[in-house]
């Protein structure tokens, strides 16, 4: 028997070591180069049952009844269809999209082309200027509308092409997007459903200050400006513009005074005749759903209204129903939690039909009959997202993902299947097929674990209590490699804590960032919370930090660090903190309000000074300077260089349009004020984050400092 033992304990010695150890290149390109869990590459849903995706040089259909699968276009044959016409040849099969089950679209830099696949013919081509931006393809039309420089395009399939306006530049910008892709927007084209008219929109930002940036890597140092409206200060003003297609005439809808408030959330109705937006005061707490007349622009009336004292945010357009023109669905936090509330174009409620302290995070879509809605939602847990089907008429729902973890839906057109990407913390990533009644299951791919042969730290999730008692938020803690629970270890603990953010899920990995992993490699527990203001926990909790950022967030944290300390095998001397944005907002609260626990700090493209911020984010959340003098004296980092006794370094990209370089540049002179020594370090061609190759030179520089210091 002790011989069997000997052996055992022999062969797992020999497992370990022959596992491999994570390298800062693994963490950081890791997931470019092979170490990414496998999945489906462009699955797309060509027909209410088959659904295509690529693999290497081939397109393959598959039935989501039968089953079968089958070779449906291979690369060759989808030169020989574009290259006489085009002169295009693919060296790899492009990324495509259905335009209907038979019409496949594919754009290749400024080339769009629709192909029938079923005929294997090419059906038309569309090329734009080299230098078009912002393309979007109108379905029902057959154009594309685009960007050159700061004016509207529209070109046709017979080749013919239509400048739409004529005023970008000077601070005027057409069809491009505003208010700083804040309240969901993403784009400021909008096409119609029956593709008769464009929607888009138009931004005047010639009385905002021209911000300096410099480019330094040209010979002489090249001035490069951009607008960036700050909190409290004269912000842009933003017009919505009709175009015509039949007539080549633009309408403005006419959406009054004050002109700096938001335009957001657009859709079209279903007849073309009117559009609708929700409309945005500055103070961001007063939203109107108005209705306008897209051939007069003449506003037609005021659907609903929604105020909240603190902050009202519409991140998801209306949407019309398919069996009733004169109903539409509307996702809304009015209750305090996301849900599902159904109106008509009278702007009465008729339903609310999804309830509950839990968020609808998805609406995926409707079956053919529109008897059901299919969405995801953190119903189960907050940690996790499911994908339900939900009876309209009676808010009955059904579960149709059941595997913990993460999941992600694609319904079919007429809602008749669903595609399930998902993934739990110890299953990178499966996709399944799943009948709209859930009756029916298929795994499509159950992907291999890309790590299993490196040795990683252990990672679990933890439960800590928020700093006023209400609520169980979720934290990560990874410990280090060959932990021994007698010893004593450093900690790093990794922030954002902003809105909008989850860094800990139920996810692959418990959504680790493996530069956790790394640095668990080289001895530290790596740790991570989500804090009050984050997200997926409703209304009162993400809104609690209003007026007041950093405060009630540093509060939860140092709970965090309280569990931290609990533990026996934790080094409380020796605690450091990592955070980028937000994240280096909190990194500096931390080190500069509690500067007896956390020893080091790096700071990434830290928040110094919300004045200095800009006016959309940060007047939700901190209302405008002359609003708010303490709040923004109390959150103001530079009253806190007093505090600072570690050792912290920041790090800014100098081309930064986010997080101005004018924040650090502050915080270092404030420093040097008050003799208070600290690390700096800059990326010159780099914006607010630094990414591809250099991004290991900058995460190897960060761990170094924790190395060398902690």
């Amino acid at each position: 028997m002790r011989k069997i033992f000997l052996l055992f304990l022999f062969l797992a010695q020999l497992v370990v070591a022959q596992q491999k150890q994570m390298t800062l290149g693994d963490a950081i390109l890791g997931r470019y180069n092979g170490l990414s869990p496998e999945s489906f590459e462009n699955l797309s849903w060509r027909s209410e049952i088959e659904f295509t995706y690529l693999e290497s040089d081939t397109l393959w259909l598959e039935s989501a009844k039968k089953g079968e699968k089958i070779p449906f276009i291979v690369l060759e044959e989808l030169n020989a269809i574009v290259h006489d016409s085009t002169g295009i040849r693919f060296k790899n099969f492009p990324q495509y999209s259905w335009v209907n089950d038979s019409e496949m679209l594919i754009q290749n830099r400024n080339k769009f082309l629709l192909i029938d696949s079923g005929n294997k013919k090419l059906v038309y081509k569309y090329e734009l200027p080299l230098s078009a931006e912002n393309a979007e393809f109108n379905i029902a039309g057959k154009f594309v509308v685009y960007t050159v420089k700061d004016d509207l395009f529209i070109s046709f399939a017979d080749g013919g092409k239509v400048q739409v306006t004529f005023d970008g530049g000077q601070g005027i910008v057409n069809g491009k997007s505003v208010h700083r892709s804040e309240f969901g927007i993403s784009g400021g084209i909008f096409n119609s459903p029956q593709g008769n008219f464009v929607a888009f929109y138009r931004k005047d930002e010639s009385r905002v200050h021209d911000y300096p940036l410099v480019d330094f890597m040209e010979r002489q140092a090249e001035y490069t400006p951009v607008k960036y409206p700050m909190a409290g200060l004269t912000s842009e003003q933003v017009k919505l513009g009709i175009y015509k297609i039949s007539s080549g005439k633009t309408v403005f809808m006419k959406t009054g005074e004050p002109l700096d408030h938001y335009l957001t959330n657009i859709a079209w109705s279903p007849d073309e005749k009117n559009i609708y937006i929700a409309e945005l005061n500055r103070g961001q707490n007063h939203m109107q759903l108005n209705c306008y007349d897209v051939s007069s622009g003449e506003k037609v009336k005021t659907l609903f209204e929604e105020t909240d004292e603190r902050y009202v945010e519409p991140l998801y357009p209306i949407q019309f129903s398919q069996t009733n023109k004169n109903e539409f669905y509307y996702l809304s936090r009015k209750d305090g939690w996301f849900h599902i509330y159904k109106y008509n174009t009278q702007g009465q409620l008729l339903k609310q039909i999804t309830k509950g302290e839990w968020e609808v995070t998805n609406v995926l879509g409707f079956d053919s009959k529109e008897k059901f809605v299919f969405v995801e939602a953190t119903k189960e847990s907050p940690l996790e997202n499911h994908i339900y089907r939900v009876n309209i008429k009676t808010g009955e729902m059904e579960k149709l993902s059941n595997r913990q973890g993460v999941h992600s839906g694609v319904v079919s057109p007429g809602g008749k299947f669903i595609i399930d990407n998902w993934s739990a913390p110890k299953i990178p990533h499966n996709t399944d097929l799943i009948s709209a009644d859930g009756s029916k299951r298929k795994n499509l791919l159950s992907s291999k674990d890309p790590l299993e042969d490196f040795q990683l730290g252990e990672n679990k999730l933890v439960s800590i209590l928020s700093a006023d008692g209400k609520t169980e938020l979720a934290g990560r803690l990874i410990l280090p490699v060959d932990f021994d629970p007698s010893k004593k270890y450093p900690v790093i603990v990794y922030v954002y804590g902003g809105p909008h953010s989850q860094l800990v899920n139920k996810s692959w990995n418990n959504q680790a960032r493996w530069w956790q992993y790394y640095m668990a490699s080289q001895g530290y527990i790596a740790f991570t919370m989500d804090n009050r203001g984050t997200l997926n926990r409703g209304r009162d909790f993400e809104t609690v930090v209003h007026r007041q950022l950093g405060i009630l967030e540093t509060e939860d944290q140092m709970k965090g660090i309280e569990y931290l300390k609990s533990l026996p095998y934790v080094d409380s001397d020796r605690i450091g903190v990592h955070g980028w944005s937000y994240g280096g907002f909190m990194t500096l609260n931390l080190m500069l309000r509690h500067p007896e626990v956390f020893k080091v700090g790096v700071a990434g493209g830290p928040v110094v000074d919300w004045s200095m911020y800009e006016v959309m984010y940060g007047e939700r959340y901190m209302d405008t300077p002359q609003e708010n003098p303490e709040g923004f004296k109390e959150t103001n980092m530079l009253n806190h260089v007093p505090g600072l006794q570690g050792k912290l370094m920041l790090v800014h990209g100098v081309q930064d349009e986010t997080v101005v370089m004018q924040h650090s540049m502050k915080f270092l002179r404030e420093c040097v004020k008050q003799e208070k020594q600290l690390d700096f370090f800059v990326y010159p061609t780099h914006p607010h984050n630094v990414r591809g190759k250099d991004r290991v030179h900058l995460m190897q520089k960060v761990s170094d400092y924790f190395i060398d210091n902690l």
